[in-house]
């Protein structure tokens, strides 16, 4: 199957694939703030079963940055291409930061520059007033669950207006009413002798994330309510922004908790674990090395030190081996993604929820720079893991290239092209 292409702009065709009209620079920088839906479709698992792991499966920008107007499907695998300046790297802050907001983190921790994320050409309002908007859909066994928010940036930060959407339903909408005030005016859907509830909620947090505290579920409304926002928050919360650095990854690191950090500074910590834990998994790794590291690999191997650190190295299974000090950026980048995307939440630091089954929710890597200081081989070894990967449904990449031509019949693979 070739691979799906699509264009960042107004989506006119549904996430699964196809092709979307191409929308200019300049008429992003015309459109309104409005967001514009993507048909959301069930994907089935491998099987045929209906999916109804927690994913998201569309990313909006509706006025973010440089963005306008913009949506982007999401699928098990999604590359963001295009030159420098498109808002390729924008486009993946917005999706952390939805992801921090949907862990519960205050607004101040998910937007370290919220100013960044205004629009240059807005103006402000009467008030001083400028901000953004954005959202996303999650996809599982509640079906399409829409979230948009309005944060203002300045002269305050502070969520303005969030709803939740299912099947044409609005599950909660939320609005400011007294600007001298923390708190904005909540509504959720509760179809009984009343059609909603109202309460304030805090400005500075998401309110779909606290829902399940103060909804009560008592009626068939408020389950429908509670089961939308898990959904949407379990979505949310299983991400693992990933950008390894290769000049942290030489050195000998100290024994710890065997969670790779998102800059897998701690590698050769969590291979000593992940060695002695699942050698079907620690082989895969290693057959995986023979397509992306120079020279024979037959094993790859970690070793305690007499200071109590760990050092990683390559058994080249002629009696010697090399460390990781040897080796270039670009096997060092190839070898940290690729066990990302062999292991999954039980190895990485991430914090993703508990108390849902591994078998309810999809794990999203977010690589910026995914093809950094690969060799065209590397690239294209890293993607093909992926997209193994996707196809099993619990482990989703988003990554992020600046050209995407060498992903051409790789299956499984959507490219979302971004205009500068």
């Amino acid at each position: 199957m070739a691979v799906p292409s699509v264009s960042a702009g107004p989506p006119a065709a549904a996430a699964s694939g196809g092709t979307v009209p191409a929308q200019s620079h300049e008429a992003r920088e015309a459109g309104d703030a409005c967001a514009v839906p993507v048909p959301s479709q069930q994907s089935s698992a491998p099987g045929g079963f209906l999916d109804v792991r927690a994913r998201i499966t569309e990313l909006r920008l509706s006025a973010f940055a440089g963005h306008r107007r913009a949506g982007f499907p999401l699928g098990p695998v999604t590359l963001f291409a295009g030159p420098s300046g498109a808002g390729k790297t924008t486009a993946l802050m917005a999706y952390e930061a939805l992801a921090r907001l949907g862990g519960g983190a205050p607004l101040a921790e998910a937007f370290s520059d919220p100013l960044a994320g205004v629009p240059q050409r807005a103006r402000p309002d009467a008030g001083g007033r400028r901000g953004f908007r954005i959202g996303c859909t999650a996809d599982g066994a509640e079906g399409p669950v829409r979230l948009d928010i309005a944060v203002q940036a300045e002269p305050g930060l502070r969520i303005v207006g969030e709803r939740l959407t299912a099947g044409g339903v609005v599950l909660l909408q939320t609005a400011l009413r007294d600007p001298g005030r923390r708190t904005v005016q909540a509504a959720w859907h509760t179809a009984g002798s009343a059609p909603v509830t109202r309460a304030p909620l805090p400005d500075d947090r998401l309110g779909t994330a606290l829902l399940p505290l103060r909804v009560a579920g008592k009626t068939d409304g408020q389950r429908r309510v509670l089961a939308a926002a898990e959904q949407m928050v379990v979505a949310l919360r299983s991400v693992f922004p990933c950008d390894p650095r290769p000049e942290c990854m030489r050195t000998p690191v100290p024994t710890g908790s065997g969670r790779l950090l998102p800059g897998c500074d701690n590698l050769a910590d969590v291979l000593w674990r992940t060695r002695a834990e699942c050698s079907r998994r620690h082989g895969l790794l290693v057959e995986a090395l023979r397509a992306g590291c120079a020279g024979p690999v037959a094993d790859l191997v970690a070793e305690p030190l007499s200071d109590g650190t760990v050092c990683a190295l390559l058994d080249r299974g002629d009696g010697f081996r090399t460390g990781l000090n040897r080796l270039g950026d670009g096997e060092l980048r190839y070898l940290a993604l690729t066990l990302v995307l062999l292991t999954g939440p039980g190895v990485l630091e991430v914090d993703v929820p508990g108390e849902v089954p591994d078998a309810l929710r999809a794990l999203t890597v977010l690589a910026d720079g995914f093809d950094r200081s690969l060799d065209p081989s590397q690239r294209l070894a890293l993607l093909r893991t992926a997209a193994r990967m996707g196809e099993r449904g619990h482990i989703r990449c988003l990554g992020v290239v600046s050209d995407a031509s060498w992903a051409t019949g790789v299956e499984g693979v959507t490219v979302v092209h971004l205009d500068a």
